[in-house]
């Protein structure tokens, strides 16, 4: 049974951090390219960033450069999202993707909310 599990999401103030986690189970993890989205009330859901199955190539949205960093532990069949400087449009819920070729896995998501 394929299994993504977020977690690491919550309530942080302007300028503060969260890390996201995905744990993954089910499928040969070290195969498939990671990625994070993030979907806000009334907006589409929208690619944050991307991490090739080896990790050795990432991708980032705009927003997010320079504040952000995708990261995984193929060993622990995890990957990560590391969020810096957050702002208060960062809110949203975060999902993890795996995918490979047709296949393509989603978490259940995590609420991230930037707020004062």
């Amino acid at each position: 049974q394929v299994q993504l599990v977020e977690s690491g999401g919550g309530l942080v103030q302007p300028g503060g951090s969260l890390r996201l986690s995905c744990v993954a189970s089910g499928f040969t993890f070290i195969r498939y390219a990671m990625r994070w989205y993030r979907q806000a009330p009334g907006k589409e859901r929208e690619l944050v960033a991307a991490i090739s199955s080896a990790g050795s190539t990432t991708t980032y949205a705009d927003s997010v450069k320079g504040r952000f960093t995708i990261s995984r532990d193929n060993a622990k069949k995890t990957v990560y999202l590391q969020m810096n400087s957050l702002k208060p449009e960062d809110t949203a819920v975060y999902y993890c993707n795996a995918g490979l070729g047709a296949y393509d896995y989603w978490g259940q998501g995590t609420q991230v909310t930037v707020s004062s």
